[in-house]
């Protein structure tokens, strides 16, 4: 039985590869077979950049967050270990939030984690 090529089945996958490569510049655009390379490609990058995009905001809200304790006189870490030991569990996204938008429940929180730091500081002396 001879191989087809170019019946409806081909031509819904040619299809689907062209509608994915839709904004792609030049040949890669419009023709199957350079088309069907770059999607391959596109999907790694976005693959990729969803990865990526969890890492960078978690970046962000450490950048945040540190500068936020240092404009009440506190280190990031030495703030997040006061927050550990005072047994607050409040996670990076809603600590940058805070830090942004509500300054005073932020230095709220910066207080109580002096206040875990010199407890402990006492503990140990």
């Amino acid at each position: 039985m001879p191989r087809a090529k170019s019946g409806p089945p081909g031509s819904r996958k040619h299809r689907k590869v062209l509608n994915r490569a839709k904004g792609f510049v030049g040949s890669r655009g419009n023709l199957y077979r350079t088309a069907s390379t770059s999607v391959i490609k596109a999907l790694q990058h976005a693959y990729v950049g969803r990865k990526l995009k969890k890492q960078q905001y978690r970046q962000l809200w450490i950048v945040r967050i540190g500068a936020a304790a240092r404009l009440n006189g506190m280190s990031y870490s030495r703030f997040m270990n006061g927050l550990s030991k005072s047994g607050i569990e409040l996670n990076r996204k809603v600590l940058a939030h805070l830090a942004v938008h509500d300054e005073a429940a932020f230095a709220d929180l910066v207080e109580v984690a002096k206040g875990a730091q010199s407890e402990a500081a006492n503990a140990q002396a």
